[in-house]
């Protein structure tokens, strides 16, 4: 059930110059939340940053009553709602959208790119308690630009790629040698990050024959369908990716691929 609260800043987890983790605590409990849910956060504190900013919930602690989400500052939005003292009062729209399908699955296979990683520690915990074995593969521009790595080992074995090859494997994360071997166990593929890399992620999950699902990032300034400049072409129509996603299944979306 959507719900309109205020929250207030608990702790920042500075992961470099542009990213962090925002933690927000609040004093009601917490209405149940699934992995792949978000939430619109409005800045406060500025007369120049109107909209909410959609962000992929990270974690959720029902017994803390606070919330997690990873953030890269690319904008005036961004930046500044990483500079809120402790304490200060946050309103969210939440939770927003509908979730990963984690039913019938054995062997899941989880890619993220870049900023892509937000929505999955919630994902990794379900398929853990699921007892669905679960590889992590994080793909970034360099070794500085790969995060939370050490938290989704607690979950699953973790492989890298990286543009550079300063960690891991070097190349794109379709790239990672994971692809290319005749023994292919996955049954299932989650992946979020850059359109590119997850129409990539689609063409090999079809090609395999294994289902695959993606967190899209369109810009959502409202989070309840209103605004319409989230929509993506569907072979059901156009779609509001805030409404009926943004998780989808990838043979649905009319992807230019």
């Amino acid at each position: 059930m959507k719900q309109i609260r205020d929250f207030r800043v608990k702790a920042y987890d500075r992961l470099n110059e542009d990213n962090y983790i925002i933690e927000l605590g609040c004093d009601e409990e917490l209405p149940a939340i699934k992995a792949g849910n978000f939430a619109e956060i409005q800045v406060p504190q500025t007369a120049d940053v109107f909209l909410r900013r959609p962000f992929s919930i990270l974690d959720a602690d029902h017994k803390n009553r606070s919330l997690k989400f990873y953030v890269k500052a690319i904008g005036k939005g961004t930046r500044k709602l990483g500079e809120l003292a402790e304490g200060t009062k946050v309103n969210l729209i939440f939770p927003l959208g509908n979730s990963f399908n984690t039913d019938h699955i054995r062997h899941a296979l989880i890619a993220g790119g870049g900023s892509g990683i937000a929505p999955f520690i919630l994902l990794a915990k379900e398929l853990k308690e699921k007892k669905i074995k679960t590889i992590f593969l994080l793909g970034a521009r360099t070794r500085e630009d790969v995060f939370l790595a050490d938290e989704f080992a607690k979950y699953g074995e973790v492989l890298i790629t990286t543009e550079d090859g300063s960690l891991g494997d070097k190349g794109l994360i379709t790239q990672h040698s994971i692809f290319s071997k005749h023994d292919f166990p996955y049954d299932k593929i989650f992946t979020c990050g850059p359109d590119p890399m997850m129409k990539a992620v689609a063409r090999i999950a079809a090609k395999k024959g294994v289902n695959c699902e993606a967190s899209l990032e369109n810009m959502m300034a409202c989070g309840f369908g209103a605004c319409l400049c989230c929509v993506t072409e569907t072979l059901d129509g156009n779609k509001c990716v805030c409404t009926a996603g943004p998780v989808f299944d990838t043979k649905y979306l009319k992807w230019q691929i």
